[in-house]
């Protein structure tokens, strides 16, 4: 895992630092499906900071919370198939995604039952309110390649601003959680 960033303070504002994990989500030999993975390349390559790690995952559900335990916030990255057009780049919320291609088996759970397991299991899970999704819609999931289609790769740049806004708390009011509507571009 790499580092990132500068502090940030908890809401208390006792200077607590918050711990945070930032995790690319995908298949990277599965063309677009691999966006997250990308995201968290490129941020692994700019400054670091003691508050942040970044990691890369090719697991969901049930498999996620080991990553995520002990961790104060966390920012995923992956693919999405929302019906909009590709590239576009959303910020949502753990409970915005009820079911994915993923978790569609009778073997693992989507991201908010896993959560909810995991909590009910006394997990030191990050907080519903604490986990962003930074989400890019996507083309083709299914061709094999380790290169992303030319919308989802200039999406990139767009996913790595939003989860620096992200990290530095200076995220767009525009993209809260639940609106899947719109894209938010990074200037």
């Amino acid at each position: 895992m790499r580092r990132f960033f500068e502090p940030s303070q908890d809401s208390s504002g006792k200077g607590r630092t918050l711990k945070t994990l930032v995790l690319g989500l995908g298949n990277p030999i599965l063309t677009d499906d691999g966006v997250g993975i990308h995201v968290a390349r490129a941020l692994a390559g700019r400054p670091s900071r003691p508050d942040v790690e970044i990691a890369e995952a090719s697991l969901g559900g049930l498999r996620l919370l080991d990553m995520a335990v002990g961790y104060d916030r966390l920012v995923l990255v992956d693919a999405i198939q929302a019906e909009g057009r590709a590239g576009q780049v959303y910020r949502l919320g753990p409970n915005d995604l009820r079911s994915s291609l993923h978790a569609a088996s009778s073997h693992d759970l989507s991201l908010p039952a896993a959560l909810e397991l995991g909590r009910r299991l006394g997990l030191a899970l990050p907080e519903d309110g604490a986990i962003t999704i930074v989400a890019v819609e996507v083309e083709d999931v299914l061709t094999f390649g380790e290169v992303c289609t030319s919308q989802v790769q200039a999406a990139i740049p767009r996913a790595v601003q939003m989860v620096m806004h992200v990290l530095s708390d200076r995220s767009p009011d525009e993209k809260s959680a639940g609106q899947m509507t719109g894209t938010w571009q990074a200037e």
